[in-house]
């Protein structure tokens, strides 16, 4: 509910923050404005400077926006230069989430260089100019034929990735600088937790002790932190054994009790369900001819690069800050707040991150880095060691579904979703219980992204349940929409069995939008005859697909073999996607095939297990993602329908990890309920 119709609908919030209640830093999205876009590109000299105002994090938006700026300002490609501002550079733009980048900065972008183009042409060479928004079709950088938006070009960054140049900010050296790390409970930071005892003594003994610093704006969530400074990377390790730190933490957690807390049914016979995604009245009571439960576990993110940041202090009280984060104006804000300096005294800067997938959102490395340099008054790197970033980050909550359906003269009929997660867009991780509770009067749109049915039924109803857990939890690639669209799609296939269709020419018969039905039949064409059959072999294909976002679309197709003993190898995965005008092909189809692996991964792999209070792995190398040998081939086909740009990000998660899960289905006969799939359900003895 927006602001405005809980207003016209006569409620009343009101906010009491009580004592020792502080209020957190939230972050501020202001949507992409034309005269905002003035201020990232400039002129001076015959020169062109493009400051980027989007977070580069392996999605090579870098590349496209210049695509876009060289197109509008008619010149050639070495002729802009790019690069990545500070937050004193430029004003505040929104966070580097939702496949938002193309999508929303793209037009007006455009617009602003279509401005300099002209007052350039008109001698205009001082100054600034205020952008006039003129219509799509006036804009160069989408017309038919353009010499640098439609195409591959020469990677941005690329040379400089390739050949070790410090676009990192792990990469980041400064004249003496230090090295930081925060130690804490080894258990979720949701539970409260203390520092018991330390070896301060033994520590100090370590060749390159520095510092302990013992500060409240070091705690995360509930968890206590004690920071240590060293002169080397590696001293941090022999200083955090000979501490020999010994925590108090107060409750404790299983699986069980995760698995618990989300069970769709403990829902469904207790309080129901308070939000709903459609709202139409369905007979509840009566048989359905379709009536499954998914149940999809907690996630992890797990990129590449361990998140990092690097503090300075200057002499007067003005700090540098590098970071890894997809939002360099967040961090300001929190880092302003928490030390109690003006926004003009802070300067974010912003570093290619390697990975983040919606896991570097919120302030955490950041912060602890500045305090640790403030405490010191030295630079302080502070990078987060593997097992810190599945313990302390946040990850994909768990979700539990159940999908009842009605069929009539083989078409749907009713369609009743009924799905019990945790938060994502207002995650615990930066909410404190009260301030969440508050939130909760307004859902969380992150939950339901991905459940409205794209296709048609004469009623269809679809609510859900929220349930703060144990873990922090938040947003996670494309939020609910990879795990809604595994439940939903997976059901349209058993709906499409049970009506004895085909299921393509069921979902074709069904699909709302003719957009969804064109990515669909390119995936089947695209994919063409089955394989043979192989003996030993149980074979398969399965077909899904989605819109993200209500603007892009997405269908894949996924064939699997399936041996004697349940193992389960996807022998190649199709996909079609349309999100409108493609401004580098080369980088669409790559985002893709991460959205693929992505989607391998939810299917055969990504399962997170709580244990003793704690959550994941200590090491990169046994994090549940999919490993190299079980990638297959990946064939992308991309469907051009005009218009604006719209998002490629996260679409095709939509559809990947049903298709596979379909797939099974077709060789098997058995339908996946729980994920990841678990070969002893598919174990089949051959005579």
């Amino acid at each position: 509910m927006k602001r405005r119709a809980f207003i016209q609908a006569g409620g009343v919030l009101s906010v009491v923050i009580l004592a020792g209640c502080a209020l957190p830093v939230i972050p501020k999205r202001p949507v992409a404005q034309y005269e905002d876009a003035l201020g990232w590109i400039r002129h001076r000299e015959g020169r062109y400077e493009l400051l980027l105002p989007r977070v580069e994090m392996g999605q090579n938006i870098a590349t496209a926006l210049k695509q876009v700026a060289c197109e509008e300002l008619d010149i050639e490609w070495h002729q802009l230069t790019l690069r990545l501002p500070h937050t004193g550079e430029m004003a505040r733009v929104r966070a580097t989430v939702g496949s938002e980048s193309v999508k929303d900065f793209a037009v007006p972008l455009a617009q602003a260089c279509a401005t300099l183009r002209d007052a350039l042409a008109a001698g205009h060479t001082q100054g600034e100019r205020r952008a006039e928004p003129r219509p799509l079709a006036e804009l160069r950088a989408f017309r038919p034929g353009a010499r640098h938006v439609g195409r591959p070009v020469p990677l941005e960054q690329g040379h400089a990735i390739v050949t070790g140049a410090p676009v990192y900010v792990a990469d980041v050296r400064l004249p003496g600088m230090l090295f930081g790390r925060v130690l804490r409970a080894p258990v979720s930071a949701e539970l409260p937790s203390t520092l018991a005892s330390v070896n301060e003594a033994a520590a100090r003994r370590v060749p390159g002790w520095v510092a302990l610093v013992r500060d409240e704006r070091l705690q995360q969530g509930q968890s206590e932190g004690l920071g240590i400074v060293a002169r080397t990377p590696g001293a941090l390790d022999r200083i955090e054994a000979a501490l020999d730190a010994r925590w108090h933490s107060q409750g404790s957690f299983v699986q069980a009790d995760i698995e618990r807390a989300v069970d769709v049914d403990r829902h469904l016979a207790g309080d129901g369900f308070k939000y709903t995604v459609h709202d139409d009245t369905v007979e509840t009571q009566g048989d359905w001819d379709l009536d499954l439960r998914i149940d999809i576990p907690l996630a992890a993110h797990a990129p590449i690069q361990p998140r990092a940041a690097v503090a300075a202090f200057d002499t007067e009280g003005r700090l540098d800050l590098w970071v890894g984060s997809q939002d360099v104006y967040y961090q300001r804000d929190v880092v302003c707040k928490r030390l109690g300096l003006d926004e003009d005294r802070v300067r974010v800067h912003g570093s290619r991150v390697g990975g983040a997938f919606g896991g570097k959102t919120i302030c955490t490395v950041e912060l602890e880095a500045a305090v640790l340099a403030l405490a010191v008054r030295q630079p302080v790197k502070l990078q987060w060691t593997r097992a810190q970033e599945f313990r302390q980050g946040f990850h994909r909550p768990p979700s539990s579904h159940r999908i009842r359906a009605r069929l009539r003269d083989g078409q749907l009929d009713q369609w009743w979703h009924v799905f019990a997660s945790s938060h994502i867009l207002f995650t615990n991780a930066g909410l404190p219980v009260w301030m969440q509770r508050l939130t909760d009067f307004v859902t969380d749109a992150g939950v339901a992204r991905g459940a409205v049915l794209p296709y048609r039924c004469t009623r269809k109803r679809a609510e859900f349940a929220l349930q703060r857990l144990p873990v922090f939890t938040g947003p996670w690639r494309g939020l609910g929409a990879g795990p809604n669209g595994l439940a939903m799609e997976s059901a349209i296939d058993e709906c499409a069995r049970r009506a004895g269709v085909d299921p393509v020419a069921f979902r074709l018969q069904h699909a709302e939008d003719p957009r969804l039905a064109r990515v669909l039949r390119a995936a089947v064409d695209r994919a063409g005859a089955p394989p043979a059959a192989t003996p030993g072999l149980r074979r398969g294909r399965g077909v899904a697909c989605g819109i993200y976002k209500q603007v892009s679309y997405a269908a894949v197709l996924a064939e699997v073999e399936v041996d004697a003993q349940g193992r389960t190898r996807v022998t190649r995965l199709v996909c079609a996607h349309d999100c409108g005008t493609v401004i580098n092909p080369d980088q669409v189809r790559a985002q893709c095939e991460g959205n693929l692996v992505w989607g391998l991964g939810m299917a055969l792999s990504d399962r997170l297990e709580a244990q003793d209070a704690r959550i994941g792995p200590d090491s990169f190398a046994l994090a549940p993602i999919p490993l190299l040998h079980q990638i297959p081939p990946l064939d992308v086909v991309l469907v051009e329908a005009g218009g604006a740009p719209g998002g490629a990000g996260e679409t095709a998660i939509v559809a990947t990890a049903a298709a596979i899960a379909n797939a099974v289905r077709d060789a098997t006969g058995v339908r996946i309920q729980r994920f990841p799939i678990d070969h002893a359900q598919l174990v089949k003895p051959y005579t």
